[in-house]
């Protein structure tokens, strides 16, 4: 996965310059959603892509727009990227021990017409 991600051109690496927000907000939450938050505020960024139900309300505090890898997912079909969610929803939960409660599988699969 990571050699995938950094192979994509459309993709731009790019490291946090001010660490005093992320010390901050690391009272909170991890250091990962931190520097995540921290970036998309130095950045500007019009969208954060994070899972984490703490990480999430923090950002939102912050003024954030967010998204979750299930959003991600369905934004993907919709655009024409990935002809089906459910197999990759489904290799999230058995491979990378991603949480998605029943509810939350059933609603993602119906938005995507699946």
């Amino acid at each position: 996965m990571i050699r995938a991600v950094r192979g994509a051109t459309w993709l731009k690496m790019q490291p946090l310059q001010n660490q005093e927000v992320a010390i901050e907000l690391r009272k909170f939450i991890n250091l990962g959603e931190a520097e995540a938050i921290a970036l998309a505020l130095e950045v500007n960024a019009t969208r954060l892509v994070i899972d984490e139900r703490l990480g999430r309300k923090v950002a939102i505090e912050q003024g954030l727009k967010i998204t979750g890898v299930l959003g991600v997912l369905l934004s993907g079909k919709k655009q024409g990227l990935i002809p089906f969610v459910k197999p990759i929803m489904n290799d999230l939960i058995t491979q990378a021990n991603f949480r998605v409660s029943s509810q939350l599988y059933t609603e993602v699969l119906k938005a995507a017409n699946e």
